[in-house]
């Protein structure tokens, strides 16, 4: 009260401001400035003191200098748009174009790790580029840009705040796919986070990914024309969380890295005590409540399961190690629904390592609580993914023995996990959400198992018939997955369909060398996965060029 009878005369008092000599934020907003430089008060309270700018024709604005570069980007885009005035090695998607200062976007521009994974590798159809024109993509979503739409560039000026009511109808969007993205988080608090005041909203690198998403799922409704603008708020606005540039990473590694780096792979009560003579600048501070803490422990398995699973698809290693040391060790116990926290139920695993203790017959183990929920079942199926995949890439003919040893533990371990899982047909009586994760992991599991013997199945009779009954697996799971269920599916089950249709590249192979055998069966169940690939194309075009390529192998066999 003292604040405002102490600035409500000075604000009365002074003398009107001429016409056009307000703060071009003030204008904007229509508010009373009072025109004191170099910030007005009403910028000042709003604590947006470092936007207050004054247009005085001494120089150009921010506004003006935006409006310069929404012009070079229109230009731009026009340029992509006709093929007649674009070269073959014209880049697509150029996320530094957007957001980043000209320094910055010339030095990656030359790097070849600025985006390190081509359109053919890339998990993510928005961050294609295409350094080889042969390779045929869809093209990419620019839509029409004009002065009036909420651009970002770094160095020009701040995201305008979007309205509440667009916030709203995108994370409307985004939650009802959140399940495909493995995004686990308090859907309460994430609604009522876009009313707070800004510096007590989520962070912008999550929002703008949120609407980032929501603008992908849109498609082909006028959203998607917004995709550049959200991914270079959330690339910019991840610059400023970090506090160091993204080029040349691979944002999934970033994740699982910064991950390990805050401890989120460790339980809360397992933090080292570290003392006063170490930096703690890397340690989070302590959870709020159950519901904070819960959030937590569904983040690091929402990178986890991105990391096991995405590292095999684009053959590099994985950047989470588990390791048998108290700083490497996952122990940070198996996600359990928001519900459950919601309700102040958090498991407990002891001092166990949750995903070791997993693959060594984990049902022996006292105390071993949870892992049942079926974001927990997703986590192990993407760690029996990964590592069969990592155990197959470890044979030599120097330890047969032993190799043999593990790989029929591992095995054994797919088998108990996928019998413990509600059965495919059973599937239709589950809840959609729930139908939807199940039909991933019985896929994923049954992927593991080709993933185990497909090396060897090929001299080996053996393998190669469990690899084919895994793989006549998964063209049953996707008989059972309905018309509406594919706007729903993780797009990893696509890389498991082509895995699964190579075990019947080969199967046909062998059987046209005895030329009285049939292939019609064989052959038809690669036109089912064909089909379900291009069907779950229409959400991840990139699986509608493997869908393309494999139609081709098959008909040159």
């Amino acid at each position: 009260m003292a604040e405002k009878s102490a600035s409500g005369p000075s604000r009365s008092s002074g003398p009107t401001l001429q016409r056009g000599k307000a703060c071009l934020r003030c204008r904007k907003r229509k508010m009373r400035c009072d025109g004191t430089k170099p910030a007005c008060q009403q910028c000042q309270r709003a604590k947006k003191g470092d936007l207050c700018e004054y247009d005085d024709g001494k120089g150009k604005t921010r506004t003006q200098l935006l409006r310069e570069n929404i012009a070079r980007l229109e230009a731009r885009i026009k340029e992509l748009e006709d093929p007649e005035r674009t070269s073959s090695s014209v880049t697509l998607f150029d996320p530094h174009a957007f957001g980043f200062s000209e320094e910055s976007s010339s030095s990656s521009a030359g790097s070849p790790t600025g985006l390190p994974f081509s359109a053919s590798q890339s998990p993510y159809p928005f961050v294609e580029t295409s350094p080889t024109p042969s390779i045929h993509t869809p093209p990419f979503t620019w839509g029409q840009v004009n002065s009036d739409s909420p651009v970002s560039f770094a160095g020009v000026s701040e995201p305008e705040e979007l309205p509440i009511e667009l916030k709203q109808s995108l994370l409307d969007i985004f939650l009802a796919h959140r399940h495909q993205v493995n995004f686990q988080v308090n859907v309460e608090r994430l609604r009522n986070s876009i009313h707070l005041p800004v510096e007590e909203q989520r962070h912008p690198v999550l929002m703008n990914a949120i609407y980032l998403w929501a603008c992908y799922l849109s498609r082909p409704q006028s959203m998607g024309q917004h995709e550049p603008m959200y991914l270079a708020r959330a690339l910019e606005c991840l610059d400023d969380a970090l506090q160091n540039p993204t080029q040349g990473s691979y944002h999934a590694s970033n994740a699982a890295s910064l991950a390990m780096q805050w401890g989120l792979h460790r339980q809360v009560s397992e933090e080292p005590d570290l003392g006063e003579c170490l930096d703690t600048s890397f340690r989070l501070p302590p959870p709020r409540d159950v519901i904070e803490r819960g959030e937590r422990i569904l983040t690091f398995w929402q990178v986890f399961i991105l990391d096991r699973c995405w590292s095999v698809v684009l053959q590099r290693p994985s950047t989470i190690q588990d390791g048998r040391d108290m700083m490497t060790a996952i122990t940070v116990p198996w996600p359990q629904d928001m519900e459950d926290y919601e309700a102040g139920n958090l498991n407990s695993m002891l001092d166990f390592p949750t995903v070791q203790t997993f693959f060594a017959h984990q049902i022996q183990v006292p105390g071993f609580a949870g892992g049942f929920s079926n974001f927990a079942l997703r986590a192990k199926a993407s760690a029996l993914f990964e590592m069969a995949v990592k155990l197959s890439a470890t044979w030599t003919s120097a330890i047969p023995e032993s190799l043999d040893d593990e790989t029929q533990a591992l095995e054994n371990t797919i088998m108990r996990f996928s019998s413990s899982l509600l059965p495919v047909h059973q599937l239709n009586a589950t809840l959609a959400v729930d139908r939807h994760a199940l039909l991933v992991i019985h896929t994923l599991a049954q992927t593991a198992l080709i993933r185990l013997h497909y090396r060897f199945a090929e001299s080996d009779p053996m393998r190669h018939e469990r690899c084919l009954q895994a793989a006549r697996a998964c063209v049953f799971i996707i008989r059972h997955i309905g018309d509406a269920d594919y706007d729903y599916l993780d797009p990893i089950i696509g890389s498991c369909w082509g895995t699964a249709s190579a075990v019947f590249s080969r199967e046909i192979t062998r059987m046209e060398a005895w030329s009285a055998v049939s292939t019609t069966e064989t052959r038809g169940h690669v036109a089912t996965i064909i089909s379900a690939m291009s069907r779950l194309s229409t959400k991840f075009p990139l699986l509608g060029f493997q869908a393309s390529r494999i139609q081709r192998m098959f008909g040159t066999i």
